[in-house]
């Protein structure tokens, strides 16, 4: 494989991710990784993995070097999804690792009598580092030494990509999982947190290799250096006075609009608040009102009742004399 055939970016599908994690879910064995097969397309030097599916894989944990892999499953699947969508071929394989094994080579191999070019993917379905992405693409490229020439897998910049209708539907899956309660701002303020800490790791990360190559530690890299210097001389001077003043008259001003929101926000409440004291006290009083006016009618009826009665008591008392 020349220089020119490795693909220069790798683009992983929502979907390729949720069957990779499904497929692992389902295989349930602790210490166990699995492997399907990547479907795609190629456009340059750009790789899109679109769809993926499983196959069986077995491998003895003592010797990596023995291992199965149920190619014929593997063709009957294949022929399967070509009636669905032709346009999708074979491009390569993943495992999910969490990281290369000495079998990946020889399994590489295989894939390769599908497809000249396999892309070989790691998939961390249980990533440890919220900052990072969880997959990690690979390409064997020729390795040429004095005795034998084998192959090495280089590594290849992956990155997660979607089309309009898998960001629905990945939209409607993390409707159970988002916060509904949780603002718009809340969510913004997470992600530039989220971009500032991944930031101060990568250069973290530099520091640590530019002091490792200072100490003797490393060998000397031009390549790597003269990308850091091309990261550096892109980094904007926020030294220059105009930016500085600008940058503070900009947050100013927004400081006071959220201030302006927070006092209208505080005036609307305490106005409903008191419109709702007003609302329950006039309830309360409407309520006494009514129960005035019913005691108010029951006391001319016991009233009434008292004379009747009394009347009734005199005549029984003059029909007993007569009597008498």
């Amino acid at each position: 494989m020349s220089g020119s055939d490795i693909p220069e970016k790798v683009v992983v599908h929502p979907l390729v991710l949720l069957s990779a994690v499904d497929h692992f879910t389902r295989v349930q064995k602790k210490n166990k990784r699995v492997v399907g097969i990547l479907l795609g397309s190629r456009s340059g030097n750009q790789v899109d993995i679109l769809n993926s599916y499983a196959v069986p894989f077995e491998e003895d944990k003592k010797n990596p070097h023995i291992w199965f892999l149920d190619h014929n499953y593997h063709e009957n699947m294949f022929s399967m999804f070509k009636k669905v969508n032709a346009r999708e071929k074979v491009i390569g394989w993943y495992s999910t690792g969490p990281k290369i094994r000495p079998a990946d080579i020889e399994i590489n191999e295989v894939i390769r009598r599908y497809t000249s070019q396999p892309v070989f993917c790691i998939i961390d379905v249980d990533p440890k580092d919220d900052l990072e992405i969880p997959t990690q693409a690979y390409v064997a490229v020729p390795d040429i030494s004095d005795t034998k020439t084998q192959r090495n897998f280089v590594h290849v910049p992956s990155e997660i990509g979607a089309l309009e209708a898998e960001e629905v539907g990945v939209e409607h899956l993390l409707r159970d999982i988002r916060d509904t309660t949780v603002s718009t701002l809340s969510d913004h303020v997470d992600q530039k947190v989220a971009s500032l800490k991944g930031l101060k790791k990568r250069m973290d990360t530099m520091a640590t290799y530019l002091k490792k190559v200072a100490d003797g530690e490393l060998p000397l890299n031009h390549q790597i250096i003269y990308n850091l210097q091309d990261i550096f001389n892109l980094c904007p001077n926020l030294q220059v006075k105009e930016l500085v003043t600008a940058l503070k008259i900009n947050t100013n001003d927004n400081m006071l609009v959220i201030y302006v929101s927070s006092l209208i926000r505080s005036i609307i409440a305490l106005h409903n608040l008191i419109n709702n004291k007003l609302k329950n006290k006039a309830l309360e009083k409407a309520k006494k009102d009514s129960e005035k006016k019913k005691e108010a009618k029951k006391k001319p009826d016991d009233s009434k009742t008292s004379e009747k009665d009394g009347k009734k008591d005199e005549k029984a008392a003059a029909s007993e004399k007569s009597d008498k």
